[in-house]
């Protein structure tokens, strides 16, 4: 793996592209300013987190860049699509180290929420193909809260792009089909998943594993890139992971043309993909 993307944040703190960032709190206030630059000919590139930047965050901000457009960041913490046993109390939020990261990779703008749903709402998005099968098995109603926040937060920001990784694999399947059939005037740019120097894909849940379990999930990014240059990648994954010590295996499944996975480690669940080569 390319070490450039684990120093990716530490090169842009050092790019000297701070105090241009602009910080909005206010929904409303963000809908007059994505409408802003809009009429005024500027085409929004929005990279949409829950916060807890890493440096898989970070590629996605360089992306968006790319496009030459206002880069808008979201960071809200969505309860829609956690479930009752799911971490929402304990997801890690860092609003002040977020804000300086956002500020240092040279984010025009960050918005930030403190609330997007009112107390009665009642309204939501839901795509009833792609959100089956996979996490969508073991997390009834999470992608029914991803496809709600998302629309609001396209309809807010007034982004013509959104840029999502491929670690969600089956989240961007399902914001590229809803995009698709609710007519959003919005690009879908993926990016390829950003790894940590073991190999493992950066997530903000990678934060709760100890050191020994953090070894042990090594070997999952491993097993699946073997798996994925196989015929037989889905079956031989399996059997792999199942060998692991404390994993248990909650899906192996081609989509995509993606081997995609979720385990458990002890009380941790990860997911990965890799793309198939055969």
């Amino acid at each position: 793996m390319e070490r450039r993307f684990y120093r990716l944040k530490e090169k842009v703190e050092a790019s000297g592209e701070t105090g241009r960032m602009r910080f909005i709190e206010d929904p409303e206030e963000m809908q007059a300013e994505g409408l802003r630059l809009r009429r005024g000919g500027a085409l929004p590139a929005l990279v949409p987190t829950m916060g807890a930047l890493h440096p898989g965050h970070l590629a996605l901000v360089q992306r968006a860049k790319e496009e030459g457009a206002p880069v808008i960041v979201s960071i809200y913490v969505n309860p829609l699509q956690f479930g009752p046993q799911e971490d929402f109390a304990a997801y890690p939020r860092q609003e002040e180290a977020d804000r300086q990261t956002c500020e240092a990779a040279g984010v025009d703008l960050l918005f930030s929420p403190r609330e997007l749903y009112a107390g009665d709402h009642s309204t939501y998005v839901t795509e009833e193909a792609l959100s089956f099968g996979r996490c969508g098995r073991s997390r009834p109603g999470h992608f029914r809260g991803v496809a709600t926040v998302v629309a609001k937060l396209l309809n807010l920001t007034q982004a013509a792009v959104a840029v999502f990784g491929w670690k969600d694999a089956q989240q961007l399947s399902v914001i590229r089909r809803m995009i698709r059939d609710l007519a959003f005037p919005v690009r879908v740019v993926p990016v390829e998943i950003q790894r940590d120097l073991d190999g493992l894909a950066w997530s903000s849940r990678n934060r709760y594993l100890s050191p020994e379990q953090r070894k042990r999930a090594t070997a999952f990014p491993r097993i699946l890139a073997e798996a994925a240059r196989r015929p037989d990648g889905r079956a031989w994954a399996t059997v792999e992971l199942n060998r692991m010590p404390g994993f248990r295996v909650d899906y192996v499944e081609v989509a995509d043309g993606r081997l995609c996975a979720a385990v458990w480690i002890d009380k941790i669940r990860l997911i990965d993909n890799f793309p198939c080569e055969s």
